[in-house]
């Protein structure tokens, strides 16, 4: 049973109005039991032998006190006086040609606008990005091997 059948079991107990259901299958037991405010689904698998189990974690929603507003709002104003390199397509970050090779830049170099700073990968198609600015590069901002989007800043660079 993947996910996706646990997810319309859920909808499909929720919309029935039961108030529990147990299922038991010889490797995986659902219970889903609903209230009139929430719906609880307790799902007990058991791993073949010899693999790791796995738990997932339920993301806590963060309170309005907890997000700073403000020091976002500095950091863009300090930043403001800097040009950003964008990536041009989605697809991955790499900052090497290669995992053997050295990065294209780093913080504290100095870029010309045919300067190549970055891979982006495309469906197996490797997308030198050049820099299209003259500058110093003070901040990567994103990690080496991580997606991106388009339009996405990757650099900062300081134009004097």
């Amino acid at each position: 049973m993947d996910l996706k059948d646990i997810q319309n079991l859920i909808k499909f107990v929720a919309k029935s109005g039961a108030s529990e259901v147990k299922l038991e299958m010889e490797d995986i037991k659902i219970t889903i039991k609903t209230g009139s405010e929430k719906t609880e689904t307790t799902i007990v698998q058991q791993a073949p032998m010899g693999m790791p189990q796995m738990t997932m974690g339920v993301p806590v929603a963060q309170t309005p006190a907890e997000i700073s507003k403000p020091a976002e709002d500095s950091t863009k104003e300090e930043n403001s006086k800097y040009i950003e390199i964008t990536s041009p397509i989605i697809g991955t970050f790499y900052r090497k040609p290669s995992p053997d090779k050295p990065m294209f830049i780093e913080v504290g170099d100095n870029v010309n606008e045919d300067t190549i700073v970055c891979i982006v990968e495309a469906m197996k198609l490797f997308n030198e990005i050049e820099s299209e600015v003259s500058g110093k590069i003070i901040k990567v901002l994103v990690e080496d091997g991580t997606p991106v989007e388009f339009g996405q800043p990757l650099f900062l660079v300081d134009p004097s």
